[in-house]
């Protein structure tokens, strides 16, 4: 009994690893967030994207491959793109008033100039974000 146990335990670490190092490399190229590198970036008057997201969320799912094009398209310029994991910044929910995930905040300097929830569209989301510029 034991043993049987300690297998489902070992399993179930190896499987809640795998599932944290698939959660990483989701946002790799995404700088995750931190309060005062966020802050330092608002003072210096940059352009910050912010993704609200969380893991489990299908429409957080949806809009990743278009944010990581813009992203990808704005690599070379002046802006920062912040990934937000809903279940675990409840300060900056609180701070910026985001009632849920799925939302893309964007930030000239300390002024939030657009704010997204829940859009999924291609064209619509990027021309928000892109917008916002």
């Amino acid at each position: 009994m034991t043993r049987l146990f300690l297998l489902i335990a070992a399993i179930g670490a190896i499987v809640v690893g795998v599932m944290q190092l698939n959660a990483q490399a989701k946002i790799a190229g995404w700088q995750t967030y931190d309060e005062a590198e966020f802050i330092m970036a608002q003072q210096k008057g940059k352009t910050i994207i912010v993704d609200v997201y969380a893991d489990w969320c299908p429409t957080c799912r949806a809009q990743a491959p278009i944010l990581e094009e813009l992203r990808q398209e704005q690599a070379s310029g002046d802006v920062l793109f912040i990934k937000v994991d809903f279940d675990d910044e409840k300060a900056f929910l609180q701070a910026h008033r985001v009632p849920r995930q799925s939302t893309v905040l964007v930030f000239n300097g300390t002024r939030e100039v657009v704010r997204s929830i829940a859009e999924t569209n291609r064209a619509r989301l990027r021309g928000i974000v892109l917008g916002a510029f």
